[in-house]
């Protein structure tokens, strides 16, 4: 039997902008992967799972739990299926899936080839550059090291008169254009630890839900 925490579930809601569907193992670690296999994300949590499960719905599941309990009991002691209960009176019954269906991370861990950039975000900083995002319709973000600077560029990169929005965030003596679509970028709201590997990937940390992102970059990525 095991409830699941406020901040667990805000995880698994996040995790659903990633993969609709979620293949939970036994332990305390949850993972998940975009259908397109460019955004891997894993985080630890304060439950503990106690058999391998697979939701094929991941979002109807949560919205069951969040929307239909206030503070709901949930037993995996079945094959078949979760039973959800509170009191004495409420009950559900929410039928597993075949993990062979589901889009799942592969077993062995994800870590950085490299790391060439290293900076932070604070919570601000990342709300203002998925905000600009939107209300200027830019589709690219880059992380783009120029004249001794690190900076985060929102842009359209296909527009030579685009808008854009940016942050300074550090110092390089490089040069470097490390490109993302802003669609892959589904960050939990808080504060990041970024790096960032001239293999065209970086890792996004959220120390407060112990949360970590793997975003692979766009191909026309540079560094010299």
């Amino acid at each position: 039997m095991m409830k699941l925490s406020d901040k667990t579930k805000a995880i698994l809601k996040n995790f659903t902008e990633i993969n609709q569907s979620l293949s939970f193992k036994k332990g305390k670690k949850i993972r998940t992967i975009s259908p397109m296999q460019n955004i891997l994300a894993e985080a630890e949590i304060d439950e503990e799972i106690p058999s391998d499960f697979a939701i094929y719905d991941l979002p109807q599941f949560i919205t069951t739990i969040d929307v239909l309990y206030n503070d709901p009991d949930i037993d995996i002691t079945t094959e078949q299926y979760a039973s959800i209960k509170e009191g004495k009176a409420y009950r559900s019954k929410y039928f597993f899936s075949d993990p062979d269906v589901i889009i799942s991370p592969p077993e062995k861990e994800m870590a950085l080839p490299s790391e060439e950039v290293s900076f932070t975000l604070d919570k601000m900083q990342v709300e203002n550059l998925i905000r600009s995002a939107n209300v200027l319709k830019l589709p690219d973000l880059s992380v783009v090291g120029e004249a001794g600077v690190v900076k985060v560029v929102v842009s359209d990169r296909r527009n030579d008169t685009s808008n854009d929005y940016s942050i300074v965030v550090g110092a390089t003596e490089h040069q470097f254009s490390f490109n993302f679509k802003i669609e892959n970028i589904k960050l939990i709201k808080g504060s990041y630890s970024v790096s960032i590997s001239k293999a065209n990937l970086a890792r996004f940390h959220n120390k407060g839900y112990n949360l970590t992102y793997f975003v692979a970059l766009e191909p026309d990525s540079t560094y010299n």
